[in-house]
């Protein structure tokens, strides 16, 4: 009994009161085989038998239990050979005795293939059970709503339709109307997730007929029969939805249609509410506009303040050399030389003017200016040149300093030659208002590195305070009584255009020190 309880107890672990009752009725049925094949005289081959207990036991036992039961077997049918035939064997006995073995061999393999099909088939409906478990679980504890729905008769009548030749079905829903209607009453409701509830209510996701709130607008939804007839593997869109209480909400809407047509009883529906992000984009977009609005005034605000603040300066100088000329004019006899070099200063003067204008068109125009080579040497003389009254009257003196063999850099001459004006114009004010005793702008220009030219403009005035260094280039920041605050915040904008910079400090020594660093070319070459 220890042996049949070993064969037997792993499956009876499991297997509950009817596989013992098996392997019992195996257990005796072998016992009463081996005393009628060894103490009676029936004739024939008894131990085939041993086959009926290998079924029977099949249905209590493991593999291990079945191989060990076959040994069993095959040693009883041996030892029932011995007893019966050890001395006076034949040849019918002996072949009744392979016949024997060979049924309980077969059978055994068969049934040991059959046990293996079974733990395979067993093993399978564990892991579909389990990925089924998953399933449900993703399913239902999703923030997304989902829906599993059966579109197998949908998907036949649309089938149907299209055998009678149609195939454009926004076309046959507008002529049939209650084609839509039809439709929808074909489509059930397998399933639907606790998001699904909170998204539209309880009532609109029952199981059953499908709710006619949750159909999209027609048509939406004739595009939705348009893809399941032309068998696409996907629709998504966004389109409106009616909940339980009447609240319209705005989804995005994606359905997964299967290959197999078999598989349309069970089609999976997702719905993303994205009314919130719908509302929050166009606010935005609103605000965008209002911005872009905003902006374009702001543009043309401070385009004005720009041509207001740089026209100013040659202006100013047009006025004065016309008082010039006429006290020259004025005079017995007239000084006609002193005057025609007044009237060249007013058509200098102009010149620029007209040039400062052309240079904001041509900001505002597609096109930029084109880059030019500057030398920067023959800038400086050129704005001291243009300078020279201003800084007569203010009794200011201009020093420049230059490295020798400075190449030339690549840039726009008016929009350099206005940001030295500027830089210089901003000095001769500032030693102005603090009434400095030494008046000197010193201009130094330097080559720091192989990729640009500086050039600093230093004053001997007050210099600029701890509060004003934070706010020095910003838009409309000044410390003038009449200034726009506009001409440091244009200067360096217009420099970092062309890939330079403009910064301000105090110099070591006193004053204030602003420096203009140029790229020599747009892509340096080096030697």
């Amino acid at each position: 009994m220890s042996i049949t309880a070993t064969i037997f107890r792993s499956r009876d672990i499991d297997g509950g009161a009817h596989h013992r009752a098996f392997g019992l009725v195996a257990i005796v049925l072998a016992m009463a085989v081996f005393y009628v094949d060894t103490y009676t005289d029936i004739e024939g081959a008894i131990a085939v038998l041993y086959v009926v207990t290998m079924l029977l036991a099949a249905q209590a036992t493991t593999r291990i239990g079945l191989i060990g039961l076959a040994s069993v077997c095959a040693a009883l049918t041996l030892i029932s050979y011995g007893m019966t035939h050890g001395d006076d064997a034949d040849l019918q006995s002996t072949v009744r005795l392979v016949v024997a073995l060979a049924a309980l061999g077969v059978t055994t393999v068969l049934l040991l293939k059959t046990e293996a099909a079974r733990l395979t088939l067993l093993s399978a409906n564990s892991a579909l059970k389990e990925s089924e478990a998953r399933y449900r679980s993703i399913f239902d504890r999703t923030r997304v709503a989902l829906w599993e729905r059966d579109y197998s008769k949908l998907r036949s009548y649309l089938m149907d339709v299209r055998a009678q030749g149609i195939t454009d079905l926004k076309a046959y829903g507008r002529t049939n109307p209650a084609m839509v209607d039809y439709c929808v009453g074909l489509i059930r409701v397998v399933a639907a997730n606790e998001a699904a509830r909170e998204m539209l209510g309880r009532g609109s996701v029952g199981v059953g007929a499908l709710s006619r709130s949750i159909i999209p607008g027609q048509e939406r939804f004739l595009e939705v029969l348009q893809a399941i007839m032309d068998g696409a593997p996907v629709f998504e869109d966004k389109v409106e939805i009616r909940a339980d209480n009447g609240e319209e909400k705005l989804v995005l809407l994606s359905i997964s249609f299967p290959e197999d047509p078999a598989a349309f009883n069970r089609v999976v529906v997702s719905m993303v509410d994205v009314t919130q992000r719908e509302m929050e984009l166009k606010a935005l977009a609103e605000a965008q506009a209002e911005l872009t609005k905003a902006s374009k005034a702001a543009t043309v605000g401070a385009m004005s303040a720009s041509l207001a603040h740089e026209l100013n300066q040659p202006l100013g100088a047009i006025v004065v050399n016309s008082q010039t000329l006429l006290r020259w004019l004025d005079r017995d006899p007239p000084d006609l030389a002193a005057v025609r070099r007044s009237a060249e200063r007013m058509i200098r003067d102009s010149q620029r003017a007209s040039e400062i204008i052309q240079n904001t068109r041509n900001l505002l125009s597609p096109s930029n200016n084109k880059l030019e080579d500057v030398s920067v040497e023959g800038l400086i003389d050129e704005t001291m040149a243009l300078m020279e009254h201003e800084l007569q009257r203010s009794g200011t003196t201009l020093l420049m300093e230059t490295s020798s063999r400075l190449p030339s850099v690549s840039a726009v001459k008016i929009e350099l030659q206005q940001v030295l004006i500027n830089l210089i114009t901003n000095a001769i004010q500032a030693m102005d208002e603090a009434a400095s005793p030494e008046r000197t702008i010193t201009i130094a220009a330097e080559r720091p590195d192989v990729e640009h030219v500086c050039v600093a403009v230093r004053d001997t005035g007050p210099g600029i305070t701890d509060d004003a260094k934070e706010k020095l280039f910003a838009p409309f920041f000044t410390t003038k009584e009449t200034g726009m605050g506009m001409g440091l915040s244009i200067c360096r904008t217009t420099l970092e255009a062309r890939g330079g910079t403009l910064d301000g400090n105090n110099h070591p020594e006193g004053g204030a020190v602003f420096e203009m660093r140029l790229l020599i070319k747009p892509e340096v070459e080096y030697a």
